[in-house]
């Protein structure tokens, strides 16, 4: 190749040693997306570009730039419903079962309009979204107008990233030739593909919490809560203290929610997902899982501005669980 490939200039942004390397603005990120997700690089200079952003962290532009590039392969669906909020699921879970999917669906089944993305289908020792939501007779949608239609009929759709973008599903899953996660695991959570005015998004790692909050802001997302979830999901561990930092029209904020209990529960050896539907059936009790589904529910009604108070949010999330039709979910 005589000529620079027109991708190298975004690689020396990154790579140009220490002193004369920076981050890429947003509209340089943007680009550099658009470019990757067009299938316009090529393998050794994707690998090199994911690396150099894995080992200097992205900033928050650049989360927002490829974000921004992402959605516009994600055309929104004609007569597509209002989403209210959107949620991300990309951690899976291995100390506690993933009680949060009964937060979400606790809504849907309520009338608030749910869309879920995720990825799952790894060969590891977690529990995946993808999986479980099969097991309680949930069908994944295929595509944005698919997921339309299921949240026009149950407030509720899900959707894969191999479906939702192949592309950055290909990427992620590079992860095991890389050794190292990449920047589409941070980005794959901001992506609200239905552009859904409230966002929820769990984090494993504290320092993300800001790096969220701040892409958040730059993607004017009208409303954000991220927290540091029980294995990195959007899951409130009734067991410890929770700091959600929050995005409100623009302005930033954050505030802790308290422990539920005073002594920790121990980890969930059996990992059996069949509890999910015998908890929301009134087959069993489990005092840690209803804590996590009420406390995370909670926490997404505030951000809704459907309660003003955590007081009230919480008393509001243990009304509707009460409420909650007890036929919704099939049995395991």
């Amino acid at each position: 190749m005589s000529e620079e490939h027109p991708f190298a200039p975004y690689i020396r942004i990154l790579g140009k040693g220490r002193s004369g390397s920076r981050s890429l603005t947003q509209d340089e990120a943007c680009q550099a997306m658009r470019m990757i997700l067009a299938g316009e690089v090529e393998p050794v200079q994707l690998g090199a570009f994911l690396m150099l952003l894995r080992v200097k962290e992205e900033s928050p532009e650049e989360l927002a730039g490829f974000v921004l590039a992402a959605r516009e392969t994600m055309p929104l669906p004609d007569n597509a419903p209002t989403v209210q909020l959107d949620w991300s699921s990309y951690a899976g879970k291995r100390r506690q079962l993933p009680w949060f999917l009964l937060s979400a669906l606790l809504l849907a089944s309520h009338g608030v309009n749910v869309f879920m993305h995720a990825a799952g289908g790894r060969k590891d020792n977690r529990v995946y979204t993808p999986e479980t939501l099969a097991l309680l007779g949930i069908s994944p949608s295929n595509s944005l107008p698919e997921a339309a239609a299921q949240i026009r009929t149950r407030h509720f759709a899900f959707m894969p990233l191999e479906a939702l973008s192949p592309a950055l599903y290909q990427i992620m899953e590079l992860r095991p030739m890389l050794g190292l996660r990449s920047p589409v695991n941070t980005m794959a959570r901001m992506l609200n593909p239905l552009r859904a005015p409230v966002a929820i998004q769990g984090i494993f790692h504290p320092a993300y919490r800001d790096m969220h909050q701040l892409a958040a802001q730059l993607l004017q997302q009208p409303h954000l809560a991220v927290l540091k979830g029980e294995g990195g999901e959007i899951e409130r561990n009734p067991d410890s203290p929770c700091l959600v930092k929050s995005v409100h029209n623009g302005v930033l904020s954050e505030e802790e929610w308290p422990a539920l209990f005073r002594n920790r529960h121990m980890k969930d050896e059996s990992m059996d997902t069949r509890r999910l539907p015998a908890l929301w059936n009134g087959d069993i009790e489990d005092e840690y899982g209803l804590a996590a589904i009420t406390g995370t529910t909670a926490i997404a009604l505030k951000t809704m501005g459907m309660a003003d108070t955590q007081e009230a949010a919480q008393t509001m999330a243990v009304e509707l669980w009460k409420r909650r039709p007890s036929t919704w979910l099939k049995a395991a």
